[in-house]
């Protein structure tokens, strides 16, 4: 027997002792409050990790993602056992309703937000998903004592998690408190709400850690246990098939119960594996040998070498090969499955299921019988095998149980953007998570694109704050189309109609305190004047005397409200049209006449003191009627509002969300295009984010200017796209075919959605109660009734 394997087991060989109460079931000896817990001379320590985007991937991606896993169980060190544990257990219904749903506030939005909380709630209970899945790696060792197995476990774990970092999974350690709770959790099925524990405390007062995660009762009979009021099974993978598909450990876990998988693993070192297939070709060839020598002596010259000795030969080199050649190494493991049900009948039928699960794959999935003890302890994530049933595998034979299925996006505080197709489990995105906050959402007329930003409008307007806690968040909407003055006035917002016959004014020339970030303000504000007056005139028709008239205006417009401290009557386009003309340079004169129309003429909508509120905290520029010649100016004066807004907002400590309908209008316009771009990347650092949102992706992406925002942005949602879209989306997202059959010829409402490195189809069966109503633009959804009143 192999020198490492012989020492593991004798090592783990234990006195067997009978358990005289349910504590007495739970082997641990002895737990410190980093997660290190002790089982006579062995300690552990356990890692939480992350699915990635494995069931989706391209080919060349899924060998890349098989390679870097092998890899990983390749460093796994020979002086410690490996447990890989996929757990599926219930939702926290405590949990979810504190961190998900949003708690009334006791205005008219009320009503919404119980609407919005029963889709959220429907979601989850729906069947297919009230099961959430974790992963976990248990490193276990022999050590002296706790310090020595400590300094193992910082370098052991310190490596796996590099490794898992190459693969796109996050990993973090769990502490005493995490590691008991993953037990409680699962002894007590149906109380996860329950549990409080205070390690503390509990030494303060002599109180057993034990006593804290045990069931009421435990019972182990032939061939299942009865615990609580649960029925639970221990099965073991006991035949391997010779080809075995990587989707057979997802297969097994899709289960709708809650379950627990273990893959142990004990890695032997390369020289001792090899010298054991060196021993094992010579017996072969030895008695390969003897049955000729036999068949000479019978004078059977010719005789052929019988198949199970060729085969048996033919095996060993091969794995002698891979041992010494193709960076392979032996491993010794055992796959072991834990479930539970509500009762025998149905703990038998869940058997069958997976039994037949594992048969599809030619492989046996048997029944532990007389050890439903020694099994339940082996599959659950402490680091103990009490079951001796070691298959020797090499690293690819391993690697084909791939515990990685599909990446969720779950994050703390965040906005629901649907359900992830692949495991039904709600999309929860916190943009402001990432390294950038902006985002796009792009699709197809009628693929759900303005549902999309509404849905998120939504759940940041319901929201009683935002995602760091602090005071809720402002939403900022730039409409083109006059399509969502319905969803905004319904939530208690503003609309401002801008056009050159529309009583409400914009001042062109307002300007906050703090614009400019610290710099000069009147240098930006010149710059933008600069950018208007070019706008009116024709892009390079300005010379540079002319520029520095304006330059020279503007700072005496602004002369006076600055030294009053950003008080009283703030200069207009009409008071810096009059400086202009009190220039003694005739270049002033020309410069007035030509922004005439704009300040004195008939187009003077962007010239006179703003008149509407624009402290609303949602907030609405219509801007469908402002005219093909107003259009340019009225882009840049609404952004430049948008940027005092931003300034105002930050110095209060809230965030705010723009979002900015058809994006294409903006960058057929130079002067808009590029303030807009400067926008993009300045607004994170003022606590601000953007949301472009358009259907001509191929023309969005001929502008280098939308080019480098697109691929600038961390948050994209993709609905269904045309041909040519998916394909430059590929090539600039370097999205797989598999991943773009989500947003080909798909229905509304499902697509892709990249958030950070994580891309994840989505799909949104959004109730069609009266949010819905707010919110869609189909013809055969809307009614006269839409938007008139607010929710009671």
């Amino acid at each position: 027997m192999i020198k490492t394997l012989q020492n593991t087991l004798k090592q783990d060989k234990e006195q067997f002792t009978v358990p005289k109460s349910v504590q007495d079931a739970i082997p641990i000896r002895r737990i410190w409050p980093d997660g290190v817990f002790q089982f006579g001379s062995k300690f552990s320590k356990c890692i939480r990790f992350s699915d990635i985007n494995y069931a989706i991937a391209s080919k060349e991606d899924k060998t890349a993602m098989f390679l870097n896993y092998s890899e990983l169980l390749n460093a796994l060190d020979t002086g410690s056992t490996t447990k890989i544990t996929i757990n599926n257990k219930r939702l926290n219904r405590q949990n979810f309703e504190e961190t998900i749903l949003l708690p009334p506030r006791g205005d008219f939005l009320d009503g919404y937000r119980a609407e919005y909380n029963a889709m959220l709630t429907d979601k989850v209970t729906d069947s297919s998903n009230s099961v959430v899945q974790e992963r976990y790696i248990t490193v276990s060792t022999h050590k002296k004592n706790v310090d020595e197995a400590r300094t193992f476990f910082d370098r052991v774990i310190g490596d796996v998690t590099s490794r898992l970092n190459k693969l796109d999974s996050h990993s973090e350690e769990l502490d005493a408190i995490e590691r008991l709770r993953i037990l409680h959790d699962f002894y007590r099925v149906g109380e996860e709400t329950e549990f409080h524990f205070n390690l503390k405390d509990s030494m303060r007062k002599g109180a057993s850690y034990k006593d804290a995660i045990c069931p009421d009762s435990m019972e182990f009979k032939k061939d299942h246990f009865v615990m609580g009021d649960k029925f639970g099974r221990v099965l073991f993978l006991k035949e391997y098939a010779s080809y075995i598909k990587d989707s057979m450990i997802n297969e097994l876990t899709e289960l709708n119960r809650t379950l627990m998988l273990s893959i142990d693993v004990i890695p032997v070192p390369t020289d001792e594996a090899v010298r054991e297939m060196q021993n094992r070709l010579l017996g072969v060839e030895t008695n390969v040998t003897n049955w000729q020598r036999r068949q000479n002596s019978n004078n059977n010259f010719s005789a052929v070498v019988p198949y199970d000795l060729e085969q048996q030969r033919k095996e060993t080199r091969e794995m002698l090969d891979d041992l010494t050649t193709r960076d392979q190494r032996m491993m010794f493991a055992v796959v072991t499955l834990v479930h539970l049900a509500d009762s025998k009948e149905e703990l038998d039928s869940d058997t069958e299921t997976l039994q037949s699960i594992a048969r599809k794959h030619l492989c046996q999935l048997s029944t532990l019988n007389w050890q439903q003890a020694e099994g339940l302890v082996t599959a659950l994530p402490l680091g103990l095998r009490r079951i001796d049933a070691l298959r020797t595998l090499t690293t690819e034979a391993l690697a084909v149980l791939m515990p990685f299925k599909a990446q969720e996006i779950l994050h703390q505080g965040g906005v629901y953007y649907g359900q992830n197709t692949i495991s039904k489990n709600l999309i929860l995105a916190n943009r402001w998570e990432l390294l950038n906050a902006n985002g796009f959402v792009l699709g197809v007329s009628g693929s759900g694109k303005s549902f999309t930003a509404k849905r998120e409008m939504v759940g940041l307007a319901l929201a009683a704050e935002n995602g760091d806690g602090g005071a809720p968040d402002d939403i900022i909407v730039i409409d083109p189309e006059s399509e969502y003055r319905p969803l905004i006035e319904g939530l208690g917002g503003e609309v401002i109609e801008v056009s050159a016959t529309s009583p409400n004014h914009i001042n062109a020339m307002d300007m906050e305190q703090g614009y400019g970030d610290g710099e000069n303000p009147v240098v930006l504000k010149s710059e933008f004047l600069l950018s208007l007056c070019e706008q009116l005139m024709g892009s390079g028709k300005l010379s540079a005397k002319e520029k520095s008239i304006i330059d020279r205006c503007a700072a005496q417009c602004y002369r006076e409200y600055i030294r009053r401290g950003y008080t009283g009557a703030v200069p207009t386009l009409q008071d810096f049209h009059a400086e202009l003309l009190r220039q003694p340079e005739p270049e002033a004169r020309d410069v007035a006449l030509a922004i005439e129309l704009f300040t004195e003429g008939s187009l003077n909508t962007f010239a006179k003191p703003t008149n509407v509120d624009t402290n609303s905290r949602i907030l609405c520029y219509d801007i469908r009627d402002l005219g093909r010649q107003l259009l340019p100016v009225g882009m840049l004066v609404v952004l430049d509002s948008i940027f005092n807004r931003i300034i105002r907002n930050r110095q209060q400590g809230r965030n705010t969300w723009i979002y900015i309908d058809e994006i294409y209008l903006l960058f057929q316009h130079e002067y808009s295009a590029n303030f807009l771009f400067t926008l993009w990347k300045r607004v994170r650092k003022y606590r601000a984010c953007c949301t472009g949102i358009t259907q001509n992706v191929d023309d969005l992406l001929q502008s280098h200017t939308a080019r480098t925002m697109l691929a600038n942005s961390e948050f994209l949602v993709m609905l269904n796209q045309a041909a040519t879209d998916r394909t430059e989306l590929a090539r600039l997202l370097n999205i797989s075919d598999n991943q773009l059959s989500y947003i080909t010829n798909v229905d509304s409402g499902r697509g892709l959605i990249k958030c950070g490195s994580a891309i994840v189809p989505f799909m949104d069966n959004f109730p069609k109660n009266r949010l819905y109503k707010l919110m869609t633009t189909k013809p055969s959804d809307t009614d006269g009734t839409i938007g008139m009143g607010r929710a009671a």
